[in-house]
């Protein structure tokens, strides 16, 4: 597949070809036929051209970059607790891997071997294009002939590569948290509004785990514990925060560009910590895992909370129908720690994570959902839906309007926890009521060239 291809709306993009361009495959075999009478040799091409053997042809492949192969990324790219399919994208059928960038040398480089060795041993040695690997994300974006790109960095990157990617034409599967910033979350979303690209946030919970979550969802919505009235999110908020220069330098190690590591951060001296979570504060990795679910059991995708207030230490806030978020565990529930939540209305509560959907009274989700009930959104694999939305153009399971409202969710948290005292919120205007001190806290300044 092909990058002008992939800028089709609707239909069969397999059919699908740019005025006066011939699709690859048809190309191949009209030079064959009419090569037939002009050499007396024949033409072997390798099945793998053609898509025959189980393959897929390279004209209908996605072409993928990855930005960031650490343990995360470098789990989508090969295979992972987190990916759910064995060899990660790179052993998918419809997916070619084009690119592998890292601020570590050792790791791109061990990453595109990998990535080599593999389509060498599938496709044959002629079989494929190489996988090249890359110091600076900004020359995997710069190729036409990558269709989409999943990024992976540590987290103070997110925003600003997925801006950078939707400018440059590409669809884009971005970690959590989507965002570090309320403002760098709206700038995001406008982004991927303007240029018309696919979205799919990395908080995989939608998608996967055998649908507990979309199924308490659904059974939330659908009346079963009676009126919502409060969700626990055994999470609270979390946000992003650049520290006071600090002592020597250390030697930077060989191979490592700590200059581009830092990117948006201020520059500060080597002291030796490049870990992915680098500048977070409170719970900024985790929190929009439990976020997501909060948003989709609320019925609240496409909204917020009004109010914001701490108990205990915690933060916590209130959608305008009056049912309040507790971000802490609800008392003696031992389900929902794994990314999850608790829901409790007039007439019982469902608790669900990553291993166990129950409720109480255990007859509320033991029935299955009924046709007349809720049904949600539904999709079996992340990585799957994501593929399949950069073929249709269809909107994927976590877009990025979705990804917004949950970042935003999670990072309000952090400013009241960080102001500590009560805040009003307006989800519509995006902006704290009558509180300037608030307001100037949903941005933070960013090193140039980074100010997207």
């Amino acid at each position: 597949m092909n990058t002008l291809k992939s800028k089709f709306m609707a239909g069969d993009q397999n059919n699908l070809t740019e005025a006066g361009q011939i699709k690859r495959r048809d190309f191949l075999k009209r030079s064959i036929k009419a090569g037939a009478g002009a050499f007396a040799a024949p033409l072997i091409l390798p099945s793998s051209v053609l898509g025959r053997n189980g393959t897929v042809s390279p004209s209908n492949r996605i072409t993928m970059g990855f930005i960031g192969v650490g343990t995360q990324g470098g789990g989508h790219l090969l295979g992972g607790a987190w990916t759910y399919v064995a060899g990660g994208y790179a052993g998918r059928k419809d997916v070619q891997v084009l690119a592998v960038c890292d601020v570590w040398r050792d790791r791109r480089e061990r990453a595109t071997k990998r990535v080599n060795d593999h389509y060498a041993e599938v496709y044959g040695k002629d079989g494929f294009r190489p996988c090249q690997a890359y110091t600076d994300f900004r020359q995997v974006l710069d190729r036409p002939d990558i269709d989409a790109v999943l990024i992976a960095t540590p987290a103070h990157w997110h925003s600003t590569m997925a801006v950078m990617a939707a400018e440059a034409g590409k669809d884009i599967y971005c970690e959590k948290p989507s965002a570090v910033t309320l403002q760098e979350s709206k700038v995001m979303l406008a982004a991927v509004r303007r240029y018309g690209r696919v979205y799919q946030a990395g908080t995989q919970q939608r998608s996967e785990y055998g649908g507990k979550f979309r199924m308490a969802c659904e059974f939330v919505r659908s009346g079963r514990i009676g009126k919502l009235q409060s969700i626990y999110a055994w999470r609270d908020g979390g946000g992003i925060f650049w520290p006071e220069r600090f002592g020597p330098a250390k030697p930077i190690p060989d191979g490592f560009d700590w200059d581009l590591y830092l990117g948006p951060a201020p520059w500060l001296p080597f002291d030796g910590k490049t870990g992915p979570h680098r500048f977070d504060i409170g719970e900024l990795n985790w929190g929009q895992h439990h976020y997501d679910i909060i948003q989709w059991g609320a019925g609240a995708d496409d909204t917020g909370p009004v109010e914001l207030f701490l108990e205990n230490e915690r933060s916590c806030y209130r959608y305008v129908n009056g049912v309040t978020v507790y971000g802490k565990p609800y008392p003696g529930e031992k389900v929902g720690g794994e990314g999850g939540a608790c829901f409790v209305g007039t007439n019982g509560r469902i608790a669900v994570d990553r291993s166990a959907l129950v409720s109480d009274p255990p007859d509320i989700v033991r029935e299955p959902l009924r046709p007349n009930e809720t049904h949600l959104y539904h999709s079996d694999s992340h990585s799957g839906n994501f593929l399949e939305c950069v073929r249709t153009r269809n909107k994927t399971i976590c877009d990025a309007d979705i990804a917004h409202r949950a970042a935003s969710a999670l990072l309000l948290g952090g400013v009241v926890k960080q102001l500590k005292r009560p805040l009003k919120w307006d989800p519509v205007n995006e902006e704290f009521s009558g509180d300037d001190e608030a307001n100037r806290m949903r941005s933070i300044a960013k090193r140039s060239p980074w100010r997207v």
